[in-house]
């Protein structure tokens, strides 16, 4: 597997800054954003309302998938010759919730679905990726959350992606000598702004997605071969009007964010 090469577009490299984050409002939506998670569907249950109420204000949207999810399904009609086939029906239907949301790029890498690992390889992946398109803003998961509650173990791709991303964020993507081969190919550094974290048991910045909330449901829909047929939409409800409840909001999507580059 080679890494993904896309086109480089042109943009001022920042002071790197630390800031605390005002959790008292809400951050209005970026200029541009990047969601980086491992399979096909993550981004629909985390994080889309974000996604299509930024989408909406204006906010230029990447989606990247790390895995064509070609390991997800526990069908016993299907062999390991199906995985393909998977690949990319899980593909068409990633780029369908896409469009629902309002994201126009979507760009899958094709690592292997269930053996993915935070390697330089894949670092390397993310960092070209983030050069290029130069995003205001980075929303990936908590590449520390491994157990949530008793009952449910974080995928260990989603721990592997989140780990990634947020190398790549830091110090990857803006060093200029990590990843030299990178500069020789034309890929110069970007720092990210803003980098949001989602799944982290002590959030400091709300979303709220009351608007967005069915918008998320019909773009999870598209997934049909993992929760066709299912009540997902009540399963959505319920958790955002839980992630709202603290700041009395109807319905909500929760991020931990770093504040990497100064606001001037």
């Amino acid at each position: 597997m080679s890494d993904y090469v896309p086109q480089i577009s042109d943009a001022s490299i920042p002071e790197m800054a630390v800031r605390k984050v005002d959790s008292s409002r809400e951050p209005p939506a970026p200029r541009s954003a990047m969601a980086i998670h491992a399979h096909p569907d993550d981004q629909e249950f985390t994080i889309a309302g974000t996604l299509a109420k930024w989408a909406r204000a204006g906010s230029e949207i990447t989606s990247v998938v790390i895995t064509s999810g070609d390991a997800g399904s526990n069908d016993p009609r299907l062999r390991a010759d199906s995985r393909p086939a998977l690949a990319r029906l899980r593909e068409g239907e990633q780029v369908a919730a896409c469009r629902v949301l309002g994201v126009k790029r979507t760009i899958f890498l094709h690592f292997p679905d269930g053996e993915l690992v935070p390697d330089l390889g894949l670092r390397r992946a993310l960092t070209r990726i983030i050069r290029t398109a130069r995003p205001e803003v980075v929303l990936c998961g908590d590449p520390t959350a491994h157990f949530y509650g008793n009952s449910y173990v974080n995928h260990p791709d989603h721990r592997a992606a989140a780990q990634a991303a947020c190398d790549a964020v830091f110090p990857s993507a803006g060093t200029r000598l990590i990843f030299p081969e990178l500069l020789e190919e034309g890929f110069e550094p970007h720092n990210v702004r803003k980098l949001f974290l989602h799944g982290v048991e002590k959030p400091d910045t709300w979303i709220d997605i009351a608007e967005t909330i069915e918008a998320k449901i019909a773009a999870l829909q598209e997934h049909k071969c993992q929760v066709g047929g299912s009540d997902i939409g009540g399963r959505i409800r319920q958790w955002a009007s839980d992630d709202g409840k603290e700041r009395g909001l109807a319905c909500a999507e929760t991020y931990r964010v770093m504040v990497l580059v100064e606001e001037t």
